[in-house]
């Protein structure tokens, strides 16, 4: 089975291109990021006229963020871990690239950009069975001593110990981890009166104020404040992301910090930041309260996560792919392959179909779809919207749950395909799967490209295995020949492929010369 992005519900999402994308833990000197939203006088000093009621509303209006700050500050902690660096099994500890490997993908920053390790940096040996230290921030969300913080901050942590804003100090244990989230709950015994804060109920909206209460660098009890620059932010850590982005100076040593709202509410927690320099340069990443929330609900009464699981590969419906489906927008979900034995493949799901809504809620993209199941529980009842070859349908099903491990996948097809007849309208020269050694039985092998034609321009390559044209499975040139006529004729300015490459296979839309 298929898994791109290690669920069952797989996002094609195009990853952020910065120099650095870089996780907040440091060693030895990560913080806590606290955010929270305030109006205020003008930033800039700059007097301006005003009418007499925009002058009363501004003189009512708080001059700074000292009450708010008085109130969260103590709720914040600092996270001090320590992890024996020869047992430790996280990725994240295995490579220091905060000063190099700047080409290095995205998509694997949070094993690219965590801990800089004591011995470990640029090439140089570590020692065996040293115990190496890492520190970062958390907030207690409950007066007996729960708190939250990143997963990233805590995993394979030996021991765990919090600092309160006083200064005092006690030893943790993690209650859970979910590393999908990268969120992680910490608890601390023995005491019943910490004082905590909430998470809020309500979606920030862009432009509102946030103020940042950490330790960056180790320097601890710093405030900084800035504003909500973005939302729904997908910066390639996983399925899953939906990242509130600030501008509220946040830097190493504040991952796992709490952002407050003007009204000491929790709107995110500190994860990520984009840092050229490995600095703060004003673009920051948290994850929203309502992931949170429920996150943290599971950890606590379950120590793990479950999540909803339908079984399929999906990707993102491309104007070009509405098109050449007969759909009117495109929205949606495109299933590239449902897997074996899954609750969708057991409902009649097929590759090919849209999934346009659940339970009644539009679809946006695949990864809209994502975040909607994971968030229902296994056994969940679903009514999903599917566009099925030209019609839509209704079809219900039980949600599985997500594995935690998927199963690896087979080795990519080897073997030399052999030239065939050409398919000059799409620049492909194609030959039977079953004439072409390691190809399989199904489709038809691609055995050149004309790289000026339209299917290079999308990305089909020699050895890809074209296994159906406009929803109709093809096993010669002449089947691929005669679908293309059928969609010319329809009137569709693009013709739909399934191609399988490798292990994986996915729909392209090309346009018909």
């Amino acid at each position: 089975m298929n898994d791109r992005v290690n669920s069952d519900i797989t996002t094609s999402h195009r990853i952020l291109k910065p120099r650095r994308l870089a996780l907040l833990g440091t060693v030895a000197a990560l913080g806590v990021a606290v955010l929270a939203a305030s109006p205020g006088s003008s930033p800039l000093g700059v007097t301006s006229f005003i009418a007499p009621a925009q002058a009363a509303e501004s003189a009512a209006t708080p001059p700074g963020f000292g009450d708010l700050v008085a109130r969260v500050k103590p709720a914040v902690i600092s996270v001090r871990v320590r992890i024996d660096q020869d047992n430790d099994k996280s990725a994240m500890l295995q490579q220091n690239r905060m000063d190099s490997d700047e080409d290095a993908p995205f998509d694997q920053f949070s094993r690219q950009f965590g801990f800089r390790l004591p011995g470990g940096m640029n090439g140089m040996p570590r020692q065996r069975h040293q115990m190496v230290t890492g520190e970062g921030s958390g907030f207690f969300i409950s007066a007996d001593g729960y708190a939250v913080t990143n997963n990233h901050v805590v995993d394979h942590a030996e021991s765990v110990q919090v600092t309160m804003d006083d200064g005092t100090s006690y030893t943790a244990k993690v209650v859970g981890t979910d590393p999908k989230t990268d969120l992680a709950l910490i608890k601390v015994d023995g005491k019943k009166d910490f004082p905590f804060v909430k998470f809020s109920d309500q979606k920030p909206r862009i432009g509102d104020w946030v103020v940042a209460v950490g330790n960056p660098f180790g320097l601890g009890g710093t405030v900084t404040a800035g504003i909500v620059s973005a939302s729904g932010r997908d910066i390639g850590n996983g399925p899953y992301d939906d990242f509130i982005q600030i501008d509220a100076p946040i830097n190493k040593g504040n991952s796992g910090g709490p952002a407050f709202d003007m009204s000491g509410n929790v709107i995110g927690v500190n994860t990520a930041i984009f840092s050229p320099s490995g600095g703060s340069v004003g673009i920051g990443f948290d994850i929203p309260a309502t992931t949170a929330k429920l996150v943290v609900a599971q950890l606590k009464d379950k120590g793990a996560v479950t999540r909803g699981w339908l079984g399929v590969q999906v990707q993102p419906v491309t104007s070009e792919i509405a098109d050449s489906l007969g759909l009117k927008e495109a929205r949606g979900a495109i299933v590239d392959n449902p897997q074996d034995n899954s609750p969708a493949a057991k409902a009649g799901i097929e590759a090919g179909d849209v999934i346009t809504a659940v339970n009644g809620t539009a679809i946006k993209d695949s990864r809209d779809l994502a975040r909607t199941v994971a968030t229902l529980a296994p056994g969940t009842s679903v009514k999903l919207d599917v566009f099925h070859k030209g019609a839509s349908k209704t079809v219900t099903l039980a949600l599985g749950e997500l594995p935690n491990e998927r199963q690896a996948q087979g080795k990519a097809d080897e073997g030399k395909a052999q030239p065939g007849n050409g398919t000059p309208r799409l620049g492909l020269s194609l030959a039977p799967a079953g004439d072409v050694q390691g190809a399989g039985q199904k489709g038809v092998v691609v055995t050149e490209v004309d790289p000026q034609g339209p299917a290079a321009q999308r990305g089909i390559q020699t050895g890809d295995v074209i296994l159906n044209v406009g929803g109709k499975p093809v096993a010669n040139v002449g089947d691929v020949r005669a679908e293309l006529a059928q969609a010319k004729s329809s009137g569709k300015n693009s013709v739909l492929l399934q191609i399988r490459s490798a292990d994986a296979t996915r729909f392209v839309a090309v346009p018909l010369a």
